[in-house]
């Protein structure tokens, strides 16, 4: 049983000119960064930063977005080195399959539908709470039993939101380039409305202390369950707060960051991935950083950390709401319900893309990368992801889904930072329009923190974790490893596409 067949670089570009599950070129690298930069703003700005300021960081929250953002930046140059060497749909599942082989990629493939399911599900829940902040007190007020899946039948709103996006992404890549353009000016717009007209609220009190000091949380006999594992593998006094709380932050946000590696998801579709894809993913993180930095630092100026509700869907809205703003707060209710529908879109296009590449290759049924005659998208798997999506947000709290996206990303990046390496010392012969600047060692630093804010994450989250993970490696084993394509076709010449009918 080859449980690490790889599947050669030119054979993976080849297959994408079989006519059946051939991808539109419609993008540039204009459409790339404004991607990631509409995808990147949401949660991060719209809803973790009251709620990580109340629980772990207080004002230092802007260094828990910098901690985070470092993460992202290094495991980005390896994503762009890759993205430009490995020009298909897939992100890090296809680049796994051509340096760790078929098991590992699979495993990949299978983390990156958590991280993109799961995040277009969570955010289609903060799409809900900010809908239903704007619309509190007026005529079209959601009833409660169709707003909370946790206080009610189901969250209504989340769930219509995703099926909208599915309709919307069946119809094509361009169409959703374009919407997302629109929005993410809207959105920056909105941003920017925050940050100027929040500076002139800002109490210089408020950043006393900065970092606040660390507190014990009296959990000191508290479940694993709900105990950073760090703090249970070491034996380690829970507490809040602090330099540790702010680095317990900074996992939590890095949730907030999620997004820039759906631009690599989309190299198939673009017309120079060389030259555009690290341009897009790059461009669009450098942006996104100094904006989670700014506006952090407004909010928690704007209003004591110590007032934030850790519970409050809504929090920038709050916090104008609290300095007698309130027609900011609906104007970023709106904003916000506008930028976190192009979100769920986005992390659906992203979970469309990778499940395209897995059935492309038949770890997935192969029936899944049809692709329709007209618009040039997968639908079928479209489809059945908007369901998917739809069905979690409707049912599921944001929380539980955040921190699982957040894991699942973490994960995703350690072992893109290492396939990097490998690669450079299996096909040094590989073109590179882009190269990881001293590879070996921004990889090294790449994983280590990555893992270190994994191991920052609640012994829940590793285990619901370890729960999907183990479901993955059943599915393989019972359909995968015997439908591969690669496999039926080991005898391959590298850059020959495979044959088989389907």
């Amino acid at each position: 049983m080859d449980l690490f067949r790889t599947k050669s670089v030119e054979q993976s570009i080849a297959e994408t000119d079989e006519p059946e599950h051939r991808l539109k070129k419609n993008l540039g690298a204009l459409d790339l960064v404004v991607f990631g930069v509409g995808v990147i703003i949401g949660a991060g700005i719209f809803v973790y930063t009251g709620r990580v300021a109340a629980t772990n960081s207080g004002p230092a929250i802007a260094l828990s977005f910098v901690i985070a953002g470092v993460a992202c930046a290094l495991a980005a140059l390896c994503y762009a080195e890759f993205a430009s060497t490995v020009p298909v749909a897939g992100s890090a599942y296809t680049f796994s399959y051509a340096t760790f082989g078929e098991l590992i990629a699979w495993i990949i493939g299978w983390d990156l539908a958590l991280e993109f399911t799961v995040g277009a599900a969570a955010l289609s829940v903060g799409f809900s709470g900010y809908l239903q902040n704007l619309l509190d007190g007026t005529f079209l007020e959601i009833p409660t039993s169709l707003a909370s899946a946790e206080d009610g039948l189901l969250n209504l709103p989340a769930v219509l939101i995703a099926l909208l996006v599915t309709f919307v992404l069946i119809r094509g890549i361009k169409l959703s380039s374009r919407i997302n353009q629109v929005v993410v000016a809207i959105k920056l717009a909105v941003i920017a409305a925050v940050i100027i007209f929040g500076i002139a609220h800002i109490k210089s009190s408020n950043y006393t202390p900065f970092i606040p000091e660390s507190q014990p949380t009296g959990d000191a006999d508290g479940s694993f369950l709900k105990l950073p594992l760090i703090t249970s593998l070491f034996g380690l006094e829970p507490a809040v707060f602090g330099v540790a709380g702010v680095v317990a932050g900074a996992a939590v946000v890095f949730f907030a960051f999620i997004g820039f590696d759906v631009v690599a998801t989309t190299a198939e579709e673009t017309r120079n991935p060389q030259r555009d894809v690290p341009i897009g993913v790059l461009g669009s993180l450098a942006i996104v950083t100094g904006l989670y930095v700014a506006v952090s630092l407004v909010i928690t100026g704007m209003q004591s950390y110590t007032d934030i509700d850790p519970e409050d869907a809504a929090p920038l809205a709050t916090a104008f709401d609290a300095a007698g703003v309130s027609w900011m707060g609906d104007l970023i209710a709106t904003g916000a319900c506008i930028g976190l529908t192009v979100v769920v879109l986005i992390l659906m296009l992203g979970q469309t893309r990778v499940a395209f590449a897995m059935a492309r290759d038949g770890l997935l049924p192969i029936s899944l990368a049809k692709v329709h005659p007209e618009f040039g998208t997968p639908y079928r798997i479209t489809m059945i992801t908007g369901v998917v999506v739809a069905v979690m947000a409707g049912f599921v709290s944001f929380e539980t889904l955040g921190d699982l996206v957040s894991i699942g990303t973490l994960f995703a990046f350690i072992l893109v930072s290492i396939g990097v390496v490998v690669l450079r010392r299996t096909r040094p012969d590989l073109p590179r329009a882009f190269r990881t600047p001293l590879a070996p060692v921004v990889a090294t630093l790449s994983v280590l923190l990555c893992l270190y804010l994994m191991l920052n994450l609640v012994g829940e989250t590793w285990v619901r974790f370890g729960v999907w993970m183990a479901l993955g490696f059943v599915v393989y084993f019972v359909y995968s490893h015997r439908n591969s394509r690669l496999g039926a076709h080991g005898d391959q010449r590298p850059g020959e596409p495979l044959t088989k009918q389907i």
